[in-house]
């Protein structure tokens, strides 16, 4: 039987790789946190972070999902007031009336706590929301802002002795015997570890095939727009045909959406581009939805957007590499503390939770 691990090393430094660190500390195996920027300066940074299950998928997907939001729900239990986790549910809207009855009936046989709306009764119970057709209104739902909680994690990781290394730059899983050794940072010193996890948001699959291992990816580039601060009375995360939008800390909001994503532009050195127009006909449309207020650009951020290409979260230990363990979902925000949890029980039982069992990267033969 293989020893329990008494180190790990986990590279990136998202909500999903600060959030398996702080687990592992926690768990009594002595950690080390590789970024290579900053903290949450990748997908986590420009992340909606809508806290929901809405919609159809996999059960086991939905399981997970749901017990992702408990988690954050035990958090915000802790300290009601922190102003960077809400829970002021989420309303949905498309096209036409058919689609938020397929949603809500879809729902409701799930047990999804679920409430069809019309736009009249929206108005009147979401002040300062104008919904273009009926709609679908989950009132457990909530949102995060992930550098905050980022920030949180990494606080407790710290002071409970865990290292945490930023700027370190292109890093490099060592593999000695087929066995995951520790991680070759940018500078080429190295961070020696009985267990490696590998949480680098899109950048994961070629983190991979840097030691021969094929993950495949579908990661689309996606882009995040932060408006200044607005007077709205607008609590709820907002998903409609044209706009996505949710509250931010401090006030003003979040906004993104996909129909302008084949005009950003990525270049060589992995930054993107994207003409200011599209920014600004992004925030008309999520002033419409606010009912006119007028919204102003603070800052915008573009990057990949991490989704693997069957759409399911890739979540354990590589069968092609022992102690390697690979976590890579699109869903990091609202699986970002039930995913540390359960793949720090991986890595110190050396068995699979029953939760992640069906998102095994040996799915893809990883």
């Amino acid at each position: 039987m293989t020893p329990a691990p008494r180190t790990a090393v986990v590279l990136g430094g998202g909500v999903l790789g600060t959030s398996t660190a702080h687990a592992l500390q926690r768990a009594g195996v002595v950690t080390t946190l590789l970024t290579r920027g900053e903290p949450a300066d990748g997908a986590s940074g420009r992340s909606l972070s809508w806290l929901n299950s809405a919609g159809a998928r996999s059960e086991a997907y939905h399981l997970l999902r749901t017990v992702g939001i408990d988690r954050y729900r035990t958090l915000f239990a802790q300290d009601p007031t922190r102003a960077w986790l809400r829970f002021d549910g989420g309303l949905w809207w498309s096209t036409g009336a058919d689609e938020a009855r397929a949603r809500h009936t879809h729902e409701t046989s799930i047990g999804y706590d679920s409430e069809a709306l019309d736009p009249e009764q929206v108005s009147a119970r979401f002040p300062g929301v104008r919904a273009a057709a009926p709609a679908v209104h989950n009132p457990g739902e909530g949102w995060v802002s992930l550098p905050h909680l980022i920030a949180h994690l990494a606080g407790e990781f710290t002071a409970a002795g865990g290292t945490l290394r930023t700027g370190a730059g292109e890093c490099a899983v060592l593999v000695e015997d087929g066995r995951a050794a520790g991680v070759r940072a940018g500078d080429g010193s190295t961070v020696r570890a009985d267990a490696v996890v590998v949480a680098c948001g899109a950048s994961t699959p070629a983190v991979l095939a840097g030691f021969g291992v094929d993950l495949p990816d579908a990661s689309p580039l996606s882009a995040l727009v932060e408006t200044e601060p607005v007077d709205s009375p607008v609590r709820t995360v907002l998903n409609t045909p044209r706009a996505a939008l949710r509250p931010q800390p401090g006030g003003g909001f979040a906004v993104d959406h996909d129909w302008y994503v084949e005009q950003i532009e990525e270049r060589p050195d992995g930054s993107c581009a994207l003409d200011g127009k599209f920014v600004d006909e992004l925030l008309a449309e999520a002033g419409a939805v606010l009912d006119g207020t007028p919204l102003e650009a603070a800052r915008w951020r573009a990057g990949r957007k991490p989704i693997p290409a069957d759409g399911e979260p890739v979540l354990g230990e590589l069968s092609a590499v022992s102690g390697c363990h690979v976590v890579f979902t699109h869903s990091g925000a609202t699986l970002g503390l039930i995913v540390g949890e359960l793949i720090a029980h991986g890595v110190t039982t050396g068995t699979a939770h029953p939760l992640v069992a069906p998102f095994s990267p040996r799915r893809f033969g990883c």
